[in-house]
């Protein structure tokens, strides 16, 4: 879990510098932003899918249940 967060990090911080770039003109690739964008999105839902499960099978849940 920690890797994927950081993994999470690490992609918006690229994700800002290409858009920075990009606005200044210097970005080579404006495609690099859109496998991005689509890269992060696919981590931030398996990220989201982890903790939801990790929630649901929690003790305290299945407790009250």
């Amino acid at each position: 879990n920690e890797e994927l967060i950081k993994k999470v990090n690490e992609n918006k911080h690229e994700l800002f510098d290409l858009r920075l770039k990009q606005s200044t003109g210097s970005l080579e690739k404006p495609s690099q932003i859109k496998n991005l964008r689509k890269d992060l999105s696919l981590l931030t839902g398996y990220e989201e899918k982890i903790f939801t499960d990790e929630f649901v099978n929690s003790d305290d849940v299945q407790e009250a249940l």
